[in-house]
Order: C-alpha cells, then structure tokens, then sequence
C-alpha cells in the first residue's frame, strides 16, 4: 500500500495532507487503503483541515474520500495549496469551506479509461464513463449549485480555474490570506510585503533615516 495521504493533530485541530497522485496502487481492487483511511479519519472528531496539493488519479479512491469526509461529524475545511485536478477535485468538493492559494490551480474534466476487447466490451466501457461522470457530477452539483448541463460542458472542455473563477462559479469559497492575517503564510498583501521591507531595513537604517521616511518611501514607489 503506498500512502498519499498524511496526518497530524495539532491541539484540537487536525491537519490531512493528501498529495500527489491519488491510489497510484489503485483503490479499484484495493481492500486495505479504503480502510485505513477510514481508520484513521475515524480516530477522532476533530475539525479537519485538509491541505490538498494533487494532479488526480483513481476515481473510485477519490469517490470513496468524499464520501467518509461528507460524512464527517466535523468541520473538513479544505484548503488547495497547489493543484486540485481531476479526481483531486471531487475529493475538494468534501469541504465545509474551500480555499485556495493565490496561484492554486483547480480542474475539472471527464473520466478517463483504457479498455481493449469486443464491441461489447467497448460499448461497456462507453456507459461506465457516462455513469462515472454523472457520479463526478452530482458532486460538483452539491456544492456550485450550477444547472448540470453547464457543469457537463465544463468537464467537456476540461476546464481549469483560478482562485477567482473557482469562487465566482462556486468551486471555492475564498482565497487562503485574503484575511490580511500576517502570520498566515499566504498573505501576500502590499501591507504586509511593506512591514517585511521595513523589518529588513530597520537595523541598517536606524541612525541615517526614519521609519517614517522609508514609510514615505515605500509609498512613492508604489505609485
């Protein structure tokens, strides 16, 4: 079993990072992983947050995430620190809230497979995907609230979505440091860029020029 997901319990919060490719060992005939995912979601009630960084994978793995995180009793708010594509993003569609980072990247598509055989068997296949995609769909549905056909045409044109077009279609619910909050890693606001300058500056600068002056400074060039 090769994991790609990880915890950590940090006081009464708990920190889920799922990274990288989703079941490389595939879930599709994989009764251990499921189960100890389940496990270890289970040891505890805790609020989840789930730092999402993963380009897909198996479909049927990130199907059964969602749903043991829907299921939760507690909060699950995902936070995308990187990518969240393909199957990454059904499993995204499990938060309470979603954020993303400011150059987070979120894509949705249709289900792909390989088959070889007869006709019967490609004609199989055909009707799996078009099952799968209903399924993929109904989750996407739950949380944007779009009309379905939209959502389909999406998937067709393998669509990708920034931090601001995932909010505005409903994909997301905020951008992770739109807070202003400075000890959050990804505030990138120019406030908080000027009081990093400043910092630097300071002990250089003490007996030649003031805070208010490098202030003033830092206010023309940005204009």
């Amino acid at each position: 079993m090769k994991r790609f997901w990880n915890w950590k319990q940090n006081g009464d919060q708990r920190q889920l990072a799922i990274s990288g490719v989703i079941a490389p060992d595939s879930w599709v005939h994989d009764d251990v992983s499921p189960q100890v995912f389940q496990d270890e979601l289970n040891e505890s009630q805790d609020p989840i947050d789930l730092w999402l960084n993963s380009p897909g994978g198996d479909c049927t793995a990130a199907s059964q995430i969602y749903t043991m995180l829907m299921n939760y009793p507690n909060e699950v708010n995902v936070k995308i620190s990187g990518i969240a594509a393909s199957a990454a993003s059904v499993i995204a569609m499990a938060g309470t809230t979603v954020s993303m980072a400011p150059a987070a990247m979120l894509m949705i598509h249709n289900p792909l497979t390989i088959v070889g055989g007869q006709e019967r068997d490609l004609d199989h296949a055909a009707q799996m995907l078009a099952e799968t995609k209903e399924s993929i769909i109904n989750a996407y549905e739950l949380k944007t609230n779009l009309p379905r056909e939209k959502i389909s045409t999406m998937m067709d044109n393998e669509t990708w979505m920034n931090v601001n077009k995932a909010i505005e279609l409903g994909f997301a619910d905020a951008m992770l440091g739109d807070n202003k909050n400075v000890t959050d890693c990804y505030s990138y606001s120019d406030k908080q860029s000027d009081l990093v300058l400043l910092n630097k500056l300071k002990p250089k600068a003490k007996s030649t020029i003031s805070v208010k002056s490098l202030q003033k400074r830092l206010s023309l060039l940005s204009h």
